[in-house]
């Protein structure tokens, strides 16, 4: 437990063994000439993040329903990997954003726009047209992470938890986009990858918080309508924070899917 905290707030040092667990999954999957030289490739730099993404969600979800399972008090009831396994998703975040960016970057200079890495006018590019996803990251690094680690106190481990599982969508998401570089969009398997993704989201990111809200309830004893009124009004807020853009997505992800299933195949492919 003790390895996982320190090991959170390095800063890409040098050597391998000394990189916090998301990073070192990172590293690993970029291989020996690291992201610079990969970004040469671009279809194979595209699947590599998926691949790291698919890792970290699934240790993400088997954390987050080890913790549930676990607390049969959703209140007291503690777990470590509630506190610990926040110290792998600060890097893997941090780490995002950053691949985001250089994503970014890659794809503008595929597109002729000739902008220097990491100066101003890229990243300002950047943060203009991802700025929903660089915020909802932010959110959990600035704000979720102190009440998790801090603020909560030894309260809502189960609660923790759930929030962990809402990544099971993710190795879907990811999967559909790997099928997508290797222009497998008409297959049955992206088909089917289509449906998981849509019914994961939905009770993992959506219904995940009338759940939590339920789970709740039914431990002190009171309906699940007055819920809202009796925790205090910042839990509100940060899940009203959280689900707001988890809707946002999912209506994106339901026009995908009207173009997947009823579309002609042009469609398909956007």
């Amino acid at each position: 437990a003790g390895a996982l905290a320190a090991s959170g707030p390095c800063p890409f040092p040098g050597e391998p063994g000394q990189l916090p667990p998301a990073l070192l999954v990172a590293a690993l999957s970029l291989g020996p000439f690291g992201v610079t030289h990969l970004f040469g490739v671009s279809p194979f730099l595209s699947v590599r993040f998926r691949l790291v993404s698919t890792v970290q969600a699934t240790m993400a979800t088997v954390s987050g329903i080890t913790v549930m399972l676990s607390c049969k008090n959703v209140v007291y009831d503690r777990h470590w990997l509630a506190v610990e396994y926040v110290w792998v998703l600060v890097p893997y975040m941090t780490y995002d954003i950053y691949v985001m960016y250089l994503c970014h970057w890659h794809k503008s200079q595929e597109k002729g726009i000739l902008e220097k890495k990491h100066s101003l006018a890229s990243v300002w590019s950047f943060l203009l047209q991802e700025r929903l996803m660089v915020t909802h990251h932010l959110f959990i690094l600035i704000v979720l992470t102190p009440i998790t680690q801090h603020f909560r106190g030894e309260l809502g481990d189960f609660f923790v938890g759930c929030i962990f599982t809402a990544e099971l969508s993710t190795p879907f998401v990811s999967l559909g986009k790997i099928l997508m570089q290797l222009k497998m969009q008409d297959t049955l398997l992206h088909k089917v990858n289509g449906i998981l993704i849509l019914v994961t989201f939905f009770v993992c990111r959506i219904l995940l918080f009338p759940f939590m809200y339920a789970a709740y309830g039914r431990q002190v004893g009171i309906p699940v309508y007055l819920v809202p009124f009796r925790i205090p009004l910042h839990c509100n807020i940060a899940n009203a924070a959280l689900i707001a853009p988890q809707l946002y997505w999912f209506r994106l992800i339901c026009r995908k899917a009207a173009r997947l299933y009823g579309g002609s195949p042009a469609h398909r492919s956007r």
